[in-house]
C-alpha cells in the first residue's frame, strides 16, 4: 500500500519518502528466498476481476509479465479428497443431501449479489449461514471451514466476513468457459517490488529500509515531523499505511484518536511452505474440514505457477490463521514444522520423504482485521484531525477481504478524494 501510493504520488510529481521497518520491501506480500528460487512470502493470486490491480501492473509496465491458467479446487474431510471444480463435481460432493446442495448454491449464489453489506454487520456468521443454508449444512461444511480459519472466533464475525470471501472468490469463475481462471506475475511480487523501487527512484523519491519511525506529530504552522533513527524531518503531508497498534505507538494524540486497544483485532498467520520434487496434489486451494490437521488449508502455488518460475521443484503453501495474540504465532520454528508436517503425513501417508526438497516457515502477526459484529463502527477514518495527516491501511477493509486488489482500490480511491489537497509539486 505504501509503496504503490509513492509511486502514483512522484508519478504526479510529488517528493516522496517511504519509511520501512522491514528487512525487504513489500510489506505481507513481499518474498522469500527459498534456495533455488525465490518466490512470495505468502500466497497471492490474481483473479480477472482484479481490474485495480490488472490496471495497475499494466501501467508500471508489468502487464505482458501476467500469467494466466485454469485452476481446480478440492476439499478434504473424513480422510477423503473430493473435487469441487465444476457444477458436476458439487453434485457428485458425497458430504451434503440434495436438498442441502441446492441450499449451499442459493447462499452462494445469494452473497454474490448482495450490495447493502452494512446490513449483515448486525448478523453473526453463523446465524447467516444457518439462516440461508440451513443448520445440517452449516455443521457438516461451513463450520468445519470457520473453525479452520477462525478457530472459536468465528462466533464473534459478523455475515460480512463470509459475503466478503463469496464476493470475491464467486468472481474468479470465468462464466464462458465455467472454470476458475486464476492469475499471476512471472517472477512473483518481488518483481512488482523491484519495479516500483526503480519508478519511486526515478522521480526523485527516497524508500528507507530497516528504518523504525519513532513518533509522527504536528509542526507548528502546518506540516508533519517523523522522527527515526535519532533524527527528526518535516513534511507536509505524511499517510500512515501501518497497522492500528503502530498507528496508536507512534501518532501524537494531536494527529489522530484512536480507538482503545483491542478494538480492532487482526489475524495472524504462521505459513509453512513446502518444496518438493514432485507434485502431491492437484488443487491450487484445498479446503479442509478435519480438526486434527493443524493448518487452515493447502495452497498448491505450482498448480497455478509454472515450474520454471521454480526451478523446476513444487510450492505448496500450508497456513495456519489466529488471532495476533496467539502464542502460536510466537512458538519454534523446528516445533511448527514438526507439527505442520504431522498434519501433512496424515492427509498424504504415501509421499516419500526424499522428495521434500525444503521446508520453510513465515509468520506475519498483523494479517488482517477480525470482521467483528459492528465492525465498521471501529474503522478510523483516512482523514483525521490534522489536515496532513491522513491514515490508508488495511484495517478500513471493514466489506471486503485482504487481497491485493482491494490494497490498490483503495489507493485509488484515497488519492481520488485527498490528492486535491496536497500542495502542488515544485
Amino acid at each position: 500500500m505504501g509503496l504503490a501510493l509513492a509511486e502514483r504520488l512522484g508519478s504526479a510529481g510529488h517528493r516522496v519518502t517511504v519509511y520501512e521497518r522491514a528487512e525487504q520491501p513489500g510489506g505481507l506480500a513481499t518474498w522469500h528466498d527459498f534456495g533455488a528460487f525465490t518466490w512470495d512470502r505468502y500466497y497471492h493470486v490474481i483473479l480477472p476481476s482484479d481490474t485495480a490491480l490488472v490496471e495497475f501492473m499494466r501501467r508500471i509496465g508489468l502487464g505482458e509479465r501476467l500469467r494466466w491458467r485454469p485452476t481446480q479446487t478440492g476439499f478434504y474431510v473424513d480422510r477423503a479428497f473430493h473435487p469441487l471444480s465444476s457444477g458436476l463435481d458439487f453434485l457428485r460432493f458425497p458430504l451434503l443431501g440434495l436438498w442441502s446442495k441446492f441450499r449451499l448454491a442459493a447462499t452462494i449464489l445469494y452473497c454474490s449479489r448482495i450490495r447493502d453489506w452494512k446490513r449483515l454487520e448486525g448478523m453473526t456468521v453463523e446465524e447467516f449461514l444457518v439462516r440461508y443454508s440451513g443448520r445440517a449444512t452449516f455443521e457438516k461444511m461451513w463450520k468445519p471451514l470457520l473453525l479452520a480459519k477462525l478457530g472459536e472466533n468465528y462466533r464473534r464475525v459478523s455475515a460480512v466476513f463470509i459475503w466478503t470471501y463469496v464476493k470475491r472468490l464467486f468472481s474468479a469463475r470465468d462464466a464462458a468457459a465455467q472454470k476458475e481462471s486464476l492469475g499471476y506475475v512471472s517472477g512473483g511480487y518481488r518483481t512488482v517490488f523491484m519495479r516500483l523501487l526503480e519508478r519511486i527512484a526515478a522521480a526523485g523519491g527516497d524508500v528507507r529500509l530497516k528504518v523504525e519511525v519513532g513518533s509522527v506529530r504536528p509542526r507548528t504552522g502546518g506540516g508533519i515531523e517523523v522522527a527515526s533513527g535519532g533524527s527528526v524531518e518535516a513534511y507536509d503531508k505524511v499517510i500512515f499505511t501501518g497497522p492500528v497498534n503502530v498507528l496508536r505507538a507512534v501518532a501524537d494524540p494531536a494527529l489522530v484518536q484512536v480507538a482503545p486497544q483491542g478494538d480492532v483485532e487482526y489475524l495472524g498467520v504462521v505459513c509453512l511452505g513446502l518444496v518438493t520434487r514432485k507434485p502431491f496434489c492437484p488443487y491450487y486451494i484445498l479446503n479442509i474440514a478435519d480438526e486434527r490437521i493443524p493448518f487452515t488449508g493447502v495452497i498448491g502455488m505450482s498448480s497455478l505457477v509454472d515450474t520454471a518460475e521454480t526451478a523446476g521443484l513444487y510450492l505448496t503453501y500450508l497456513p495456519k490463521y489466529v488471532l495476533s495474540d496467539d502464542a502460536t504465532l510466537r512458538r519454534p520454528d523446528e516445533s511448527l514444522k514438526a507439527e505442520f508436517m504431522e498434519g501433512f503425513r496424515r492427509m498424504f501417508p504415501d509421499f516419500p520423504e526424499t522428495d521434500i526438497a525444503g521446508i520453510v516457515i513465515n509468520r506475519a502477526i498483523k494479517v488482517q482485521p477480525l470482521q467483528v459484529i459492528g465492525y465498521s463502527g471501529l474503522v478510523q477514518a483516512p482523514r483525521t484531525k490534522n489536515p496532513d495527516f491522513y491514515v490508508v491501511n488495511t484495517a478500513q477493509f471493514a466489506s471486503n477481504t485482504l487481497n491485493n486488489n482491494e490494497v490498490i482500490r483503495s489507493v485509488n480511491a484515497f488519492l481520488e478524494q485527498f490528492e486535491p489537497e496536497f500542495r502542488s509539486p515544485a
